[in-house]
């Protein structure tokens, strides 16, 4: 039996299976057998890949990618944002790669990179799926581009991201394996688990532990448990952004809205734009800059004053050390002191440390050693 068999008849049996108490280690156990073969797959068929891929290089200070099903209007919405100029055309799968551009936003660049379109069965790797995957993983926010008449498509794309170990809008679980020589596994949670010690013992051993300390800190289902073991899941934040919306009527907007609602997206949340007609663009600019967290670090430079037109670019959460490690050079080695003003500051010019954590429109002066 091959692997893709392997896989299909899994799912198969997790769906058949009733969800209870007396089949959650049952359950628990297919899920972890089901993430590793997917894994397994997933290895083998980026190892048979004989083309060159969709690897992209990063530029700029943040990258976006732009996920949606062929023919949503990415590329349109690409080449009014940015620089690029991307195939466009009225029919499926025009975007034959990953088309790359550059937002030139607040003093940032932003790379914003137009995937081909997802397809369902990506995950799984119909149309070039698994390739296009990994280079969503790698992005810092994901841009779901979506019809106005097809707000469906986002369950669908959502699934294929999920199915890959792409997590949205999440951050990862509050849990630990420490594998130990011997006394079994050993599991101390800080709150009261729905989960019973038994499935999480399971779990635990069906992916090769005999012998571990596992530390939860939060409640978990089976899915949060299994990402938590194999740390190796992606977590970004996403944004939805609806195209087309020139094209409907006023009173079809709540239509719109209520089937945004059915996938729990809030439609005072979602940016609905005209990518043909570049309307709700600089919306959507905005709401870019907010979730992916930016922050302009003024440089105040010996003997050139501070530098106002090309910002450093940092995230929020920052710190000193952060900015030294940005600049390179020898910063981090000679570094002496910092002189920060602006919102971090208790008070201008204030001497901090490389813990420091600074915000968006500091100055900041670095004082080295000779």
């Amino acid at each position: 039996m091959g692997l893709e068999e392997e896989i299909a008849e899994i799912e198969q049996e997790i769906q058949e299976t009733p969800y209870n108490k007396s089949t959650e280690a049952h359950i628990g156990r297919l899920k972890s057998k089901l993430a590793e073969k997917k894994e397994e797959l997933a290895r083998r068929q980026s190892s048979s890949s004989g083309g060159p891929g969709y690897a992209v290089e990063k530029h700029g200070d943040a990258t976006v990618a732009l996920v949606g099903f062929p023919s949503v209007g990415k590329s349109t919405m690409l080449n009014a944002m940015t620089n690029a100029d991307s195939k466009t055309g009225s029919y499926e799968f025009t975007t034959l790669d990953v088309n790359p551009g550059m937002l030139q936003f607040r003093g940032a660049n932003i790379q914003m990179l137009d995937v081909p379109g997802l397809i369902e069965g990506a995950a799984g790797g119909r149309g070039d799926g698994q390739e296009v995957l990994s280079v969503v993983r790698t992005a810092d926010l994901v841009v779901f581009v979506l019809s106005v008449f097809e707000i469906d498509q986002y369950e669908r794309l959502h699934t294929e991201l999920y199915k890959n170990g792409i997590r949205l809008d999440t951050g990862p679980p509050r849990i630990s394996v420490r594998p130990k020589g011997k006394d079994g596994i050993s599991i101390n949670a800080s709150v009261d688990l729905d989960l019973d010690e038994g499935t999480i013992t399971e779990i635990i051993r069906e992916h090769g532990y005999a012998n571990a300390d596992v530390t939860i800190g939060e409640q978990v289902d089976i899915d949060e448990l299994i990402d938590g073991i194999r740390d190796n899941r992606v977590y970004l934040p996403s944004l939805v952004s609806v195209n087309k919306a020139d094209l409907i009527e006023p009173d079809y907007k709540e239509t719109v809205d209520d089937q945004l609602r059915e996938h729990d997206i809030d439609p005072e949340e979602a940016i609905f734009i005209s990518a043909e007609k570049e309307k709700g663009l600089d919306a959507l600019k905005e709401r870019i800059w907010e979730e992916l967290g930016l922050i302009r670090i003024y440089m105040d430079k010996p003997g050139r004053g501070i530098d106002y037109d090309e910002p450093l670019m940092l995230f929020e959460g920052d710190t000193v050390e952060d900015a030294c490690t940005k600049l390179g050079g020898s910063f981090d080695e000679r570094f002496r002191f910092a002189r920060v003003s602006g919102p971090s500051a208790k008070h201008d010019e204030q001497q901090v440390g490389t813990d420091h954590e600074l915000a968006d429109e500091d100055v900041l002066r670095i004082v080295t050693s000779k």
